[in-house]
């Protein structure tokens, strides 16, 4: 079973792939790069600064979020240790040079799908916008060849977890 989801995985991998392949990537990398981190800080400092009502208790979840997720995403990446596409897999490049050498789980999906989670929780009127933000996320990192589907999901997964337990806990 472990082997036909491998190859299940690694086959929508390189068909999600090949849609990038001799094109130009740079709005798929920018929008990748909203996945960063910078845009959280924005988002949350200008909701703390303007916005009364949800503002400073949305920052605070967010920051317990990310204070829980990013040792949880390392540790995950150093138990699997999954080797990349881009660096397992034969022909291939990606279309972005990767923070670091593993793949599981996606770390920028992990990181959207919190902030979207949060988003909709204080903000529900823009769920939908922020969901949908967060799933392009996750799909650029698999069309930039640095991720696989599941790595994606597993992103997804811990995002929303996390979220949960920090808006049980503060929101």
């Amino acid at each position: 079973m472990i082997k036909s989801l491998t190859k299940y995985d690694t086959d929508l991998f390189y068909r999600l792939y090949k849609l990038t392949q001799k094109r130009d990537c740079r709005s798929i990398i920018w929008l990748s790069k909203t996945g960063d981190g910078y845009l959280y800080l924005v988002i949350g400092a200008l909701l703390w600064a303007f916005e009364p009502e949800h503002g400073e208790l949305f920052l605070y979840t967010a920051l317990m979020a990310y204070a829980l997720e990013l040792p949880i995403y390392v540790l995950l990446k150093k138990m699997f240790k999954r080797p990349r596409p881009c660096d397992f897999l034969m022909n291939l490049t990606a279309h972005v040079t990767p923070s670091d050498k593993f793949s599981l789980p996606s770390g920028h999906t992990a990181a959207a799908t919190l902030m979207a989670s949060i988003v909709a929780h204080y903000y529900p009127s823009f769920a939908v916008l922020a969901y949908s933000w967060a799933a392009l996320i996750g799909l650029s990192r698999v069309l930039l060849g640095v991720h696989y589907p599941s790595d994606v999901i597993a992103g997804t997964l811990l995002g929303v977890t996390i979220a949960t337990l920090s808006i049980s806990i503060l929101g």
